[in-house]
């Protein structure tokens, strides 16, 4: 007889519930302090995020206008001493960037123009320049009305701030590209601001120095508008320990932050403490420490966000979140104590053998779809109909997923899951060994051959997967008679490139000794191409079609070396990097040095000829002396290396071709710009 789900699991809760009596205070303890900590844990999530948001929307407001001002220069809008142009133009902004506190220009010869605002009622404009052989500041003031300024007061006094001291301008004015720095000094007072700072240049003439400025207590001010909890607070930290910004709800260019008077500066102050003794190095993610101060614990929350090197500090009173947990603990533990015991013998029985033994089962089968094991699924019987029904399903997901294995490989599938890779769009730049490899002439003998072109192209597809997978390579994709693979992703290995190389020779041997033949009854002529680089891999695609595949420069090098072969008459070619990264272990020719299409630049490629430990061909250094002669534009004397090589082989394309490209040159007589790079003009 077989029961509902539903009416197993109501009987198995109400059995439950006696054995649950026993264990209830500490399990509702530990469950009700997690619980409560995991929502501490979203509200420090989001004041973190507000924060940062805030933080992050006041850079782009500094950069934003910095960037209008700056472009005005550079297009010549207006010269940078035109001073009632300029003027406005930095009104302007100040006005359009509720968030900045200051736009200022320096020049070389130390005179200083800002405009700066005053809290939200004023503005000032200030002008520092030479008079009568002293610094003079002139300064003036505007109220901010509806929709507008209203000038009110202009005065002029001495000053001894020259911008040119200051070490962010000196770094500004020596710089490439604007920089964000800490700026104490100004003008006015000692105020701590963050500033954008950089170099204008007009007509390639450096003009002086612009920067945006975020007066710090901009931030209290709004940290202060926070509601942390009921008596929490966020402060932003730097590295050092330093306050940078706390809750003061008045702060602004005028009225400096008074964060003295926090009820939590004291424990602000000592993660600050704990933040400058620290000697391992900071991490990306959030940390969570418990501070006691003046006898009350609380749960202090450290954030970095991606602005020069700060962080956000979340301080909440433990008290908040679990007195409260304590007191219902005690009630519901009397509570649940008087439920009986005896009913959870039942339950356990019942549960075991309803639930406990088909639910493993049922993971196991689970466990072994996961790893694409699907000959260990099994129907497994039980009295329950959803229970047996799951399982009967699981054995069609199984036979279903057997054909579907055709199509995928089971071994990248498997280590996609062992590796935690997930089903999404996404990668990460790794270094990467590719081989690209076809069949020469497949076009014209496809053409001939028709539908009976499959178990030829089917053959070859089985030896080169077989040798591929031998060497523990990724297979790509099939792109025709054309195979991809690569080595070192998804999991890493440091001999990618020697895999590759004896993946390589594997597939020329297998298909030459064993694999199908042409229409003519010849053996098929595999030309690969290998190339080693870091390279995007990943999941490329759209969101409902993905494919595990490499991208990016050493992947077309790697499709260009195998074109090369054509060119060459070789059936392995590798770069550069394959040659330095595989070393000893390979027996290789370097054929040349090209310049493949698509690429700027020229590289050595060579021809791989064999493993370490078999008999080195004597022709490899006649051939690789005529190269050296060749570049050395002894063309006559490497002519002769060639046709030796070519004596000692039989029959050496590469050496023709070289030798047809010397006799070229001698008769064309090339000027001194000639270069020994063979420029492959296609793909």
């Amino acid at each position: 007889m077989r029961v509902k789900v539903s009416v197993a699991i109501s009987v198995f809760l109400l059995c439950c519930i006696a054995v649950s009596a026993i264990a209830v205070h500490v399990l509702w303890r530990r469950t009700a302090d997690s619980n409560s900590r995991l929502l501490v844990a979203t509200l420090d999530h989001q004041i973190t995020e507000t924060v940062r948001n805030e933080v992050a929307g006041r850079i782009e407001s500094a950069e934003a206008a910095f960037g209008a001002v700056r472009t005005i220069f550079l297009q010549n809008v207006i010269e940078t001493r035109e001073a009632d142009k300029r003027e406005f133009v930095f009104l302007s902004q100040l006005q359009a960037q509720p968030s900045l506190s200051w736009v200022a220009f320096g020049w070389p010869d130390s005179t200083f123009f800002a405009s700066h605002k005053l809290g939200d009622g004023e503005l000032e404009m200030m002008e520092i320049y030479p008079k009568e052989g002293a610094w003079t500041r002139r300064i003036d003031r505007y109220k901010v009305v509806q929709g507008d300024i209203e000038f009110y007061q202009r005065k002029f006094e001495s000053t001894d701030y020259v911008v040119t001291d200051h070490a962010w301008y000196q770094q500004a004015i020596n710089a490439n590209a604007p920089a964000w720095f800490i700026v104490t000094e100004h003008p006015v007072a000692t105020r701590t601001a963050a500033a954008f700072a950089g170099p204008i240049d007009v007509y390639q003439r450096r003009q002086g120095v612009l920067a945006t400025m975020v007066e710090l207590d901009r931030l209290s001010r709004f940290l202060g508008s926070l509601q942390v909890a009921r008596t929490g607070a966020a402060f932003i930290m730097s590295s050092g320990g330093d306050i940078v910004a706390g809750p003061d709800k008045t702060a602004d260019e005028v009225n400096g932050a008074d964060l003295g008077g926090h009820p939590l500066f004291g424990v602000a102050r000592q993660l600050g403490q704990r933040l400058a003794s620290r000697t391992e190095a900071g991490s990306d993610e959030a940390i969570r420490v418990s501070i006691v101060d003046e006898s009350v614990s609380y749960n202090v929350t450290l954030t970095p966000i991606d602005f020069l090197d700060w962080h956000v500090a979340v301080i909440i009173p433990e008290a908040e979140f679990l007195a409260e947990i304590d007191r219902t603990t005690a009630r519901l533990a009397f509570t649940l104590l008087a439920l009986v015991v005896v009913a959870g013998i039942v339950s356990v029985t019942i549960a075991h053998r309803l639930l406990t033994e088909p639910l493993r089962a049922v993971v196991e089968d689970l466990r072994a779809v996961e790893t694409f094991e699907l000959n260990r699924i099994a129907k497994r019987r039980s009295w329950l109909i959803e229970l047996d029904t799951l399982s009967a399903a699981l054995v069609r997901m199984a036979t279903g997923l057997s054909a579907f294995a055709k199509y995928i490989p089971t071994d990248l599938v498997r280590t996609l899951v062992t590796e935690g890779i997930e089903a999404r769009p996404g990668g990460e730049m790794k270094p990467l060994t590719i081989l690209f490899a076809d069949i020469a002439g497949f076009t014209g003998m496809s053409e001939r051959l028709g539908k009976d072109i499959v178990p030829v192209i089917s053959g070859y597809l089985d030896l080169a997967s077989q040798a591929i997978e031998t060497e523990g390579g990724t297979i790509d994709k099939f792109i025709g008679d054309a195979v991809m693979a690569f080595w070192g992703a998804p999991r890493g290995r440091d001999d990618h490139a020697i895999a590759a190389c004896r993946a390589a020779l594997g597939i020329c041997r297998a298909v030459a000794l064993k694999g199908p033949r042409d229409d003519a009854g010849n053996a098929l002529i595999v030309r690969i191409g290998i190339n080693s680089g870091v390279a995007l891999v990943g999941n490329i695609g759209s969101a409902t079609h993905l494919s595990y595949t490499a991208i990016g420069d050493a992947v077309n090098v790697a499709s260009r070396l195998e074109t090369a072969n054509k060119l060459y008459g070789t059936g392995i070619i590798m770069g550069e990097e394959v040659r330095k990264a595989a070393g000893p272990n390979i027996i290789v020719r370097e054929l040349d040095r090209i310049a493949v299409y698509g690429r700027e630049g020229g590289i050595a490629i060579f021809e791989l000829v064999g493993l370490s430990g078999e008999k080195r061909p004597s022709w490899i250094d006649s051939y690789e002396t005529g190269l050296e002669l060749y570049r050395a534009r002894r063309w006559c004397d490497a002519e002769s290396k060639f046709r030796e090589t070519l004596a000692a082989r039989g029959d050496d394309p590469s050496s023709r071709r070289m030798i047809a490209r010397c006799r070229a040159l001698q008769e064309q007589s090339p000027d001194e710009t000639w270069q020994p790079i063979t420029v492959m003009e296609s793909k």
